[in-house]
């Protein structure tokens, strides 16, 4: 630190589809939803975050929510840039005399094609930063889990975010072998809403199935501790008046179970690809699973009967990406390799 680090503000940016997160000082800064809410008439963005989410789905013709994100990458170029901006002036309420140079390490899905990477450190770089360096989100996720993932042992991470499922075998401070599928959260929420549509004749909007999902989502019929029935309120499909509904757990578990059993075929999968060596490493330390996809009820047990391990939930699993890019940035000099 020279005698112009106050000029350098470093931030560590988890990048979500569903949230973004942001670290500043080893602390969580920013914790809001990705998303932006447009004017459609001066093309000027309104709300950013908790704000936005609360006009999404009840918008009028004039107002547009955007979700810049898909998938866990770039969709909407322009808005990524304005909520990234917006969310680094969330940092601080004091306008400082300088603004400071922004030095970032941002997480990026591991599947994620150079293009899209690019969209990436291009709507950083507009947004402000003067240097960005980016880390994959499995190697994220093992270092906010606590994992040391400079030895010489073999490490299986999960990462199940919004957009993307990320499955990686870390070993000696790189990824010997990932897979990243497209299935995560958001298609939880698009299985809820097309089960209501089908079984119960009632249409519920994206919000609604996120909280049925937090409510009484599950990933296996048979749980210790059921959670209590949920009321849903929507909009009758026969008769188009508003109604209510009760769903339990073991409904979304059955609507759910299609997209579940892609994220096992996809960890097996990795499985199959990892040397011989590191698969014993992985008998003996098991799984590791992090982000919010992680919270649904029962899923690591399914994932335990699949393949046989002891599969361990990382504590606090929304923010361990968020931590480990955090921990990444601080040790920047000791993760030289890690971050590109």
């Amino acid at each position: 630190m020279g005698i112009f680090s106050f000029l350098t503000k470093e931030i560590a940016i988890d990048l979500g589809t569903a949230n973004t997160i942001i670290i500043h000082n080893d602390k969580v800064v920013v914790d809001e939803p990705s998303i932006v809410a447009l004017d459609r008439v001066t093309g000027k963005i309104i709300a950013v975050g908790k704000k936005a989410m609360l006009m999404h789905g009840k918008t009028h013709e004039n107002i547009k929510t955007i979700r810049p994100l898909k998938d866990g990458v770039i969709a909407d170029f322009q808005s990524a840039e304005y909520m990234i901006r917006e969310m680094i002036k969330m940092i601080s309420t004091k306008k400082p005399l300088f603004p400071p140079a922004l030095k970032m390490v941002i997480c990026i899905p591991s599947g994620i094609t150079e293009v899209e990477e690019r969209a990436v450190r291009d709507s950083a770089e507009q947004a402000g930063a003067k240097e960005v360096k980016l880390i994959h989100e499995p190697m994220a996720a093992a270092i906010g889990i606590g994992i040391d993932v400079l030895e010489p042992t073999g490490n299986m991470v999960i990462d199940i975010g919004g957009g993307t499922s990320e499955i990686a075998v870390i070993a000696l401070g790189g990824i010997v072998c990932n897979k990243s599928i497209r299935i995560a959260g958001d298609d939880f929420n698009q299985d809820i809403e097309e089960y209501m549509r089908k079984q119960h004749n009632i249409t519920i909007g994206e919000r609604t199935a996120e909280r049925i999902k937090i409510e009484v989502g599950a990933a296996i019929p048979e749980l210790d501790n059921p959670p209590q029935d949920y009321a849903v309120q929507g909009r009758d499909m026969l008769t188009g008046t508003p109604r209510e509904i009760y769903v339990n757990y073991r409904e979304i578990a059955h609507c759910l179970d299609k997209s579940i059993s892609k994220i096992e075929a996809a960890v097996l999968n990795a499985l199959e690809m990892t040397p011989p060596e590191l698969c014993a490493d992985i008998y003996r330390t098991g799984i590791y699973l992090a982000g919010g996809g992680s919270m649904l009820r029962g899923l690591d047990k399914r994932i335990a009967q699949k393949t046989k391990l002891q599969v361990h939930v990382a504590e606090d699993p929304l923010r361990a990406v968020a931590r480990g890019t955090g921990i990444a940035l601080k040790n920047f000099d000791k993760f030289t390799f890690l971050i590109k």
